[in-house]
């Protein structure tokens, strides 16, 4: 990612979640993130045409949305993120949606990876990921698979994850 050129450490994990929660208020499903040179695009379906009523309710239409999110619009996101879970403990945060708990993993993992670029996409709340990695023979693309379950228990875990980090 360009906006972390020169840091110690790519953070996939933020800037993932930020884009998780994103695609959470969006109500999007079935996702597609793929990135490129100046940020992200991400591919989903959306609900549209929704409305109640007693007799007139209609499940709305699922539409195709593709999203393009730039180094500058990753870096608000994160930003607002991190306001939004420093607000007092009287208005605690809402709970993680699916996107952003399930992303952060994702993202974690790849931190640990430290892929040069990243695609991954979702089927039936499954995750395929494609990362380039570099080594001395050369750059090569990777697959790794996480079904549902398997995110399950990466988020389950997270909390324990966080609390050793802070120990350290």
């Amino acid at each position: 990612m360009r906006i972390y050129e020169g840091s110690a450490r790519q953070d996939f994990e933020e800037v993932f979640r930020s884009i998780g929660a994103f695609l959470d208020q969006r109500g999007m499903r079935d996702v597609l993130l793929l990135e490129a040179p100046d940020g992200f695009i991400v591919q989903g379906l959306a609900i549209s045409g929704t409305s109640t009523g007693t007799w007139s309710e209609t499940m709305g239409t699922a539409n195709k949305e593709t999203l393009t999110f730039l180094d500058d619009d990753i870096a608000r996101f994160m930003e607002e993120a991190s306001a939004r879970r420093g607000a007092p403990v009287a208005a605690p945060a809402s709970p993680a949606g699916h996107y952003e708990a399930a992303f952060r993993v994702l993202g974690r993992y790849m931190d640990d990876q430290k892929p040069r670029d990243v695609f991954f996409f979702e089927q039936e709340g499954a995750f395929v990921l494609r990362l380039l990695m570099g080594g001395q023979a050369g750059n090569k693309h990777v697959l790794a698979e996480f079904t549902k379950d398997d995110i399950a228990e990466m988020v389950a875990r997270g909390p324990s994850l966080r609390h050793s980090e802070v120990k350290e």
